[in-house]
């Protein structure tokens, strides 16, 4: 119907003028002028019986919706500032890593794109990715956050602290107010929150933040979180939140920053073996050209042999004895580095570095809870501990390497250990787990230190004169 021709749609225009929330429709002259359905007016009047409670009323036209969509797609778009990231697909995603990751690396790459793509797909409960830096998060949580924009879905993409700045800046702007931006944020169909745990934990900011997962964890409106921080750093209000399996599905990526793919990020931080890479199997030498003595020679083949048997399959415990430069600290990174380069968790530490760290927790300063780094020592998948019993035995040290040795021995958990004292001189408690054959064998390197290829001098090789116990 004409505006020219019809009285009643003018007078639709004028009760409706105002705005789209009038009484009987949107604003005319919304709609596109091509729309062949109501020719650029914006609404349309339905095909009701009388009696129908909408009867007469106008409604918005396809096109319409089609352009309102289109504008808001546009505006959470630039707020989410996704067109950096159009690049970010899963077509463009390795899900096999780099070439030279190893095999548990590899698996959780996999994994970590499965469950991202399955969660696009659906968009329903909430996916949380963690990892290090650099190993593939922000790709997959774009890629998710991509798709959905192009299949119509309100998206919203930010990074915790673009997230906060946007709602300080709501105090200095006169076109929105802080309550309708955090509606806005807080009840978004699809909310993508990367870089969780990286904010300032100041008290407004731990609050607004809980806030938003406390509604949508609520609501369950489908969310994703990737993060660097372990869950135990996290508020308590929000790890038990992110921790429900019922509604999060959490994958964790081993792998290394793609952009460095040299430096391992997946280590703790704790872990040392980057100083050690070029201690490998293939790098130690037997010194059967350095003045060693035939049975010497045969001791140091036995001990590479060891290690290299528990490093194709670490199962209980292995301590390494022998004097200084012997070759122990060589042949325990050598194992490290084998495992770690098959994507495997290792912890590669030295016992008085690894007191440093648990000392350093008790710093106000600290960034670390006790009770999080002891868990992480006394847990990982395969720990190395290089010089046990060079340290200061206090008696807060020993129950402390008392409390870590006793835990790992009674998970069996794989463990290396090395030191240059005689297993008499360390504390009776760890030394009674070490001499149960059925857990833990002990290899003694007879071998004098090695300084340069050569045998010592005489004079200069006092390890000699102590050996330790023969390898049982």
């Amino acid at each position: 119907m004409s505006k020219a021709n019809s009285k009643i749609s003018s007078s639709t225009e004028r009760q409706t003028e105002p705005g789209p929330s009038g009484p009987i429709g949107p604003r005319p002259g919304r709609g596109r002028p091509d729309c062949p359905v109501c020719g650029g007016l914006g609404y349309v009047r339905r095909d009701l019986a009388v009696d129908h409670p909408d009867f007469g009323r106008v409604a918005p036209c396809t096109c319409v919706e089609e352009m309102d969509r289109g504008r808001q797609t546009e505006r959470l778009q630039r707020l989410s500032r996704l067109d950096r990231l159009r690049h970010y697909s899963f077509q463009s995603f390795q899900p096999h890593g780099r070439i030279g990751l190893g095999a548990t690396q590899q698996a959780s790459l996999e994994q970590a794109f499965n469950q991202a793509r399955a969660f696009a797909s659906a968009q329903n409960g909430w996916l949380v990715i963690s990892g290090g830096y650099g190993c593939g998060k922000t790709h997959l949580a774009a890629a998710i956050a991509n798709q959905a924009v192009d299949s119509g879905v309100p998206t919203l993409y930010l990074t915790v602290p673009d997230l906060l700045d946007w709602l300080r800046a709501t105090y200095d702007d006169e076109s929105s107010t802080f309550e309708a931006r955090f509606e806005e944020i807080r009840a978004v169909r699809l909310l993508v929150l990367d870089d969780f745990g990286s904010h300032s934990a100041t008290p407004w900011a731990q609050e607004k933040v809980f806030q938003i997962i406390n509604h949508r964890y609520v609501s369950r409106l489908p969310t994703v979180i990737t993060t660097n921080v372990d869950l135990d750093e996290m508020d308590g209000r929000i790890r038990s939140r992110l921790a429900d399996p019922e509604l999060v599905t959490r994958v964790h990526i081993h792998a290394p920053d793609y952009r460095q793919p040299t430096l391992d990020t997946s280590q703790s931080d704790l872990s040392t073996l980057a100083h050690h890479e070029r201690q490998t199997f293939g790098t130690f030498s037997l010194r059967e050209e350095g003045g060693l003595t035939a049975e010497e020679v045969r001791n140091l083949k036995g001990a590479l042999e060891t290690a290299h048997h528990f490093a194709e399959d670490p199962r209980g415990w292995l301590v390494l004895l022998g004097a200084y430069a012997s070759g122990k600290t060589h042949l325990a990174a050598a194992i490290a580095n084998y495992r770690n380069s098959a994507g495997h968790e290792v912890l590669f530490v030295e016992v008085p570095d690894l007191l440093d760290h648990l000392r350093a927790t008790f710093s106000p300063s600290s960034n670390a809870r006790y009770d999080r780094r002891f868990d992480e020592i006394r847990s990982a998948q395969l720990l190395v501990l290089d010089d046990l019993g060079t340290q200061n035995m206090t008696p807060w040290v020993r129950e402390k390497l008392y409390q870590l040795f006793n835990y790992r021995y009674n998970a069996e958990l794989p463990t290396v250990i090395t030191t240059s004292d005689e297993l008499e001189a360390i504390d009776a408690r760890i030394q009674t787990r070490m001499l149960d054959t059925r857990l833990c064998r002990v290899y003694a390197i007879t071998a004098p230190a090695f300084v340069g290829g050569k045998r010592p001098p005489r004079a200069h090789a006092a390890a000699e004169k102590r050996r330790p116990p023969r390898s049982r």
